[in-house]
């Protein structure tokens, strides 16, 4: 099936009372018969809930995988990911991604165990050298946030096996509607669920896709997932599954309207530079086109001058919200720089925007008008 018949019908849970739209099943505990036997597959929500349960089915049949496992956020989903590997092992991360990722491993990981290095993904020589006796997982964010760099899926994954490491993808920009990480050889895929998802800014949630149910990862975060608790409510989950149906609609809908943008500031006179893989300027286009289904909703781009010109047309912005987040039906901005402190990878007049559902010619004239007043 296409990706959207599949998404209606992923989420299309069967119901005892008929009702199209599933219930939401509030309750904390379920009943067991005279004999104590459990009277469903559910004895308690920390362990199992219906609506959690057809929520990580939904996921695993988008990404094309045996098992997945929901979370109460994304940073809940990557801390059970590195918590199910031993004191000891190291894990490559790239540098460019989401800031708290590395931070999560430095601040938590590393005093706890686990040796890490950091590497610019999308060199494979750099993510070869990298390598040690114990490397055990290398963490992929492609594209990567804030400056849109690619990493080679196919490849990563071929360095990664030979010495028996497994590959993690954080899908979370290009979500399954453009790529699809399993077909490319990862083992897992990772998603902050609050963004695309949901997608509409209402809902915090993480989620892992695993491509073996049986590997030994996978039944370990099974049980932190349960005996540390750090799961979605029964209300959460039903807002992801309400968010799955229209995903591929507006995720190709954000992506037309981002391409146009980038199009628009790659041309003005006020942009140093556009970073979007849906360009024929972004260096890692064929990449793009290789593994990926479209360049997304996601591009950022370099103001020309310095960090108070780039924070001046970030103040002139009329309809894209100064927020942080991404996925969203709204359009918003944000100097990555300021968010991220110094260890940011970004220049420092750069903006990144997450596309929304506004008319583009509105978009458009609101960012105009932004860069061209002083």
């Amino acid at each position: 099936m296409h990706f959207d018949t599949l998404a209606i019908h992923a989420t299309h849970q069967p119901d005892p009372t008929g009702a199209v739209v599933p219930p939401i099943h509030l309750s904390t505990k379920f009943e067991r018969d005279e004999n104590y036997e459990l009277v469903s597959e559910h004895g308690y929500s920390r362990f199992s809930n219906p609506n959690r349960n057809a929520l990580e089915q939904a996921l695993t049949t988008l990404e094309g995988g045996a098992v997945g496992m929901a979370f109460g956020s994304g940073q809940a989903a990557t801390m059970a990911l590195l918590q199910a590997l031993r004191p000891g092992d190291h894990v490559i991360m790239p540098r460019q991604c989401y800031f708290s990722t590395p931070m999560l491993l430095e601040q938590v990981f590393h005093p706890w165990g686990l040796t890490y290095t950091r590497v610019e993904m999308s060199d494979l020589d750099a993510v070869q050298a990298a390598i040690h006796e114990n490397t055990r997982m290398i963490w992929v964010e492609t594209p990567s946030n804030p400056l849109l760099t690619l990493s080679d899926l196919l490849l990563i994954s071929q360095i990664a096996h030979e010495v028996g490491a497994i590959v993690v993808a954080d899908n979370t920009w290009a979500t399954p509607v453009l790529q699809r990480p399993l077909d490319l050889n990862c083992d897992v895929v990772m998603h902050s669920t609050t963004k695309y998802i949901g997608g509409h800014s209402d809902v915090l949630g993480g989620a892992l896709i695993f491509k073996d149910a049986n590997h030994e990862l996978a039944l370990r975060v099974r049980q932190i997932q349960q005996l540390g608790g750090a799961v979605p409510s029964p209300f959460d989950c039903w807002l992801l599954m309400r968010g799955l149906k229209t995903l591929g609609i507006r995720v190709r809908a954000q992506q037309a309207t981002a391409q146009l943008l980038a199009e628009f500031l790659e041309g003005h006179p006020a942009v140093e530079r556009v970073y979007y893989p849906g360009l024929d300027s972004h260096p890692q286009r064929a990449l793009a086109k290789q593994q990926m289904n479209g360049p997304g909703g996601m591009l950022s781009f370099d103001v020309k001058g310095d960090a108070e010109a780039a924070l001046r047309a970030c103040a002139n912005l009329k309809l894209f919200t100064r927020a942080t987040s991404l996925g969203g039906a709204e359009s918003l901005v944000e100097h990555r720089p300021t968010i991220e402190g110094i260890h940011t990878m970004a220049p420092p007049s750069s903006l990144r925007v997450s596309v929304g559902l506004e008319h583009i010619e509105d978009l458009i004239a609101d960012m105009d008008q932004a860069l061209k007043k002083e």
